[in-house]
């Protein structure tokens, strides 16, 4: 039986499936949020989505780096399953990293389930999951299950408002690079707009936080000089939250609000992080499968309150994988014959009521070294597999070596290995996340 959001679905009332919008914020880090306690500047728009829904504390990314976070999301499966360990680029670099070059079309999402079931679908923002540079025979977003996109560089069709050279933005894009997010949330208002009878299904997935951070024509005019500054890192983060604000207030003023939930998140923490502090002082960043690496900031937000408003979720411990399951429950959605999820069904969850989780997270990032880790953040590099079952967090390389065990009941920052003190946990451990890596597909 579908779970019933008190408002939203009856089997009499099928029209009122809710209007799904999915925030993947690029590269965000969990104390880059107020709410989350961050203090580079205010952010009172994401501040106030936690405000008037609920705050999880406890969320993992499928992958510490853009691509297989992008797959995992989509899928509910592990990215390893579809040959991306680490991020799509160009062909050489994907064949080096034993990488396939695009996500296979193949694959079950969970837009082509919702729009099988008579969503509106529609991809706005940054895509990474095959397509730009030389990967010139990427599948189109719409084989995915997409009726509309407009994308970024980094996908098989860019929109030329956003890419005048071969390259991510360029001081001659028509839409320049600190106006994308607005572009974005504009396309996302739009679409809404025409398909308000049909429910809809929207990816807004902004390439900010990622840097460059161009926040305005002066700081381009300064390009590359200060791309990477804290500077331009707070204008870029003022004006991200004003058009988080700017989609609220688009969804009250047609009247959708009532009906639309709204889920912000990252794809993975942040680099550079300012000493830790955009990661929430947890320990690791963007590609480490350490805390900071994979813990993001998850706000699940409806303007009807028929969630619970202002609630923190400290207990329940959710993961990427599990979106494909609980939205398709959410929506009153079957789910695709044979659909095998590395997640659960944590709609129940989402939906206010604080959920155990019963199976293991596991994480895989990158096949070999070709991809070097970058060289600031060395003292934050992991190993290459992990897992969470309970409060227990293992570490460990496929090969067996460097095992590293952390209670995160008592040590989220994860700066005590209890290998020595647990023993039979951390071998135990260790055998089960080897033997969930052996099932994998061989590299290629």
């Amino acid at each position: 039986m579908p779970l019933l959001l008190p408002g939203y679905l009856s089997a009499e009332n099928k029209s009122a499936q809710p209007n799904i919008i999915v925030i993947l914020t690029d590269d965000m880090g969990f104390g880059d949020v107020g709410a989350y306690g961050g203090k580079f500047v205010p952010t009172p728009n994401i501040d106030r989505m936690a405000a008037e829904g609920i705050r999880f504390t406890q969320y993992y990314s499928a992958s510490p780096i853009s691509s297989p976070s992008r797959a995992g999301l989509l899928t509910g499966q592990c990215p390893g399953n579809f040959h991306i360990t680490s991020y799509l680029q160009a062909k050489a670099g994907n064949q080096a990293a034993e990488m396939a070059d695009y996500l296979s079309p193949d694959a079950q999402t969970l837009p082509r389930t919702l729009q099988a079931a008579g969503y509106k679908t529609g991809h706005f923002g940054k895509w990474h999951l095959g397509g730009g540079r030389d990967v010139d025979n990427a599948p189109a977003i719409t084989k995915y299950g997409y009726d509309e996109y407009a994308s970024t560089y980094e996908s098989p069709d860019p929109d030329p408002l956003l890419t005048a050279s071969g390259w991510i933005w360029c001081a001659d894009d028509s839409i320049k690079r600190w106006n994308r997010t607005a572009y974005f949330v504009d396309k996302t208002l739009d679409f809404l707009k025409r398909h308000r009878e049909t429910p809809c299904f929207v990816n807004l997935w902004p390439d900010d936080m990622h840097t460059p951070w161009v926040g305005n024509m002066e700081e381009q005019r300064i390009f590359p000089k200060g791309e990477q500054s804290e500077k331009n890192f707070r204008s870029v983060l003022i004006e991200y939250d004003r058009q988080m604000g700017r989609l609220l207030e688009g969804l009250k003023a047609m009247e959708l609000e009532q009906n639309t939930i709204v889920i912000f998140t990252s794809d993975n923490g942040p680099a550079p992080s300012f000493r830790g502090s955009r990661a929430g002082n947890y320990r690791g960043c963007k590609a480490s499968l350490y805390e900071g690496g994979i813990r993001m900031p998850f706000i699940v937000w409806d303007a009807a309150h028929l969630i619970p408003s202002g609630k923190i979720d400290d207990a329940s411990v959710i993961c990427a994988f599990d979106l494909f399951e609980s939205l398709c429950r959410i929506a009153g959605t079957p789910l695709p014959n044979g659909f095998a999820s590395d997640g659960q069904d944590m709609s129940k969850a989402l939906s206010g009521q604080p959920q155990k989780r019963t199976k293991p997270i596991y994480w895989e990032y990158r096949r070999n070294d070709s991809y070097a880790f970058p060289k600031p953040f060395d003292n934050d590099r992991s190993p290459a597999l992990a897992v969470r079952q309970n409060r227990w967090k293992l570490l460990v390389n496929a090969d067996g070596t460097d095992v590293r065990l952390y209670d995160l009941s008592v040590d989220q920052r994860e700066t005590t290995n209890l290998c020595e003190q647990h023993p039979e946990k951390a071998n135990a451990l260790k055998e089960q996340v080897l033997r969930w890596r052996k099932s994998l597909p061989a590299a290629r």
